[in-house]
């Protein structure tokens, strides 16, 4: 059940088989339902989620009551209210998963205990959180740049089988359409050309 975890530290920082379990040591494992909320606004996030099998979305509610979405993780991709987490402050997002889910939790305090013991892991977070920070800046390029149809053709051809999987009205909010929109683009790609 760790395999996909140390698989992918390994990617980036090489372990040895005592630094392996350290990591065995500092994690749980939740299996979750579809639709199971993991957190909710105004809870502390005390943890770190790493997706070992599933797919989970960070969101929150604008001021018409309709769900945003702002993030997505799959299958190695790790996902949290860090703004939460590091301030130690209510969050203001709610955490679900959208398919049934194995997720690897790292709590806050076993994330320190676990950097004393492997110091090397602060490099592998650092690399996540810039990867993770530059798909944010992208994002955000996308959405300042590109038409909303030409936003979700890119995002589309870029991750194929992500779109496949995530329900129609769940990829229109994170990329900040309506659903009708969305099906619309979607209706129009499969018109024959005349």
């Amino acid at each position: 059940m760790y395999t996909a975890l140390l698989k992918h530290i390994h990617h980036y920082c090489p372990l040895n088989k005592a630094e392996e379990q350290a990591v065995i040591e500092s994690f749980n494992l939740l299996e979750l339902k579809k639709k199971s909320l993991i957190l909710e606004a105004g809870q502390f996030c005390k943890t770190n989620y790493f997706v070992s099998k599933g797919c989970l979305r960070l969101f929150f509610f604008n001021d018409k009551g309709v769900e945003q979405t702002t993030q997505f993780a799959i299958e190695n991709w790790w996902i949290s209210d860090y703004t939460s987490l590091a301030l130690k402050k209510p969050s203001e997002f709610y955490l679900q998963t959208v398919e049934d889910s194995s997720i690897m939790v790292l709590e806050s305090a076993a994330e320190e205990a676990l950097f004393e013991r492997v110091p090397k892991l602060e490099r592998y977070f650092r690399l996540m959180f810039q990867r993770a920070y530059g798909a944010s800046q992208h994002l955000a390029k996308y959405n300042h740049n590109l038409s909303r149809e030409a936003h979700y053709r890119h995002f589309s051809k870029s991750f194929p089988d992500f779109v496949q999987r995530i329900p129609q009205y769940m990829l229109a909010s994170f990329l900040g359409f309506t659903p009708e929109f969305l099906s619309k683009i979607r209706a129009k790609k499969d018109q024959p050309i005349s």
